[in-house]
């Protein structure tokens, strides 16, 4: 298998044979030598190479000893969510996608020896594409950018299409969580996954939606939010 993106690399270079769409920026300030030697040092253990020729991903010859399941998180920002959860779940494969360069190597930084972790660094529609259909248990997409230009709506990560490739990609019984602190995407989200016609809403009343399960940890967007005084929205929705 091979990536046509690397740490250091242009978001622009892409191999003629897929087109990537990797919007805003991949690194900021600079990295901290501690974390430079775990994206050269760890990094190489854990990391998932996007097959440039169309096949899928085979999950099952990536963790070290056979998960139980298998969880994705798109655009694990920090990694704090990412990190607790496999800490939580060491039974369960945590695959996390990020572009941002910074935002793996703190990942990198939480997970220390953690062998229920594997990471993309690559647009996060081409990973969807490339995993089997009916292989994963349950996805995240956790305060995803809400790209508020009306305009930049279509680089929004949760929309019909992605919708579709995650309802693909999960088993029957299978669980979506969605969250965001923008009152827009929010109505967007869950219009466009009901309208799936695939998932079922779990929520029973406002508090199903308004408050964050006990299993689901907070994110530094999350507590932004808060700080700004924005209120998230979690959603929970189920494969049928």
């Amino acid at each position: 298998m091979t990536t046509a993106v690397e740490i250091g690399d242009d978001a622009d270079a892409v191999a003629p044979s897929v087109q990537r769409r990797i919007y805003g920026r991949r690194q900021s300030h600079r990295i901290r030598p501690a974390r430079r030697r775990l994206l050269e040092n760890r990094l190489p253990d854990i990391q998932i190479r996007l097959p440039e020729d169309g096949s899928a991903i085979n999950l099952d010859e990536l963790p070290s000893q056979q998960a139980r399941s298998f969880w994705l998180e798109v655009g694990f920002g920090g990694g704090e969510h990412l990190a607790e959860q496999a800490a939580a779940n060491p039974d369960v494969l945590l695959v996390g996608c990020e572009p941002y360069v910074n935002g793996v190597a703190r990942l990198l930084s939480l997970i220390e020896n953690a062998d229920n972790v594997r990471v993309v660094i690559d647009d996060a529609r081409l990973l969807l594409k490339a995993l089997p259909t009916a292989s994963l248990d349950r996805i995240f997409v956790l305060f995803p950018d809400p790209w508020p230009k009306t305009r930049h709506h279509k680089r929004r990560i949760v929309n019909p299409e992605t919708l579709s490739d995650m309802a693909r990609i999960l088993k029957p019984g299978g669980e979506l969580r969605l969250a965001t602190d923008i009152m827009s995407y929010a109505r967007s989200m869950l219009s466009s996954t009901l309208a799936n016609g695939q998932f079922d809403w779990l929520a029973q009343g406002p508090d199903d939606w308004r408050k964050r399960p006990e299993d689901w940890p907070q994110t530094r967007y999350e507590a932004k939010a808060r700080t700004a005084g924005r209120s998230p929205v979690f959603f929970r929705f189920l494969r049928r």
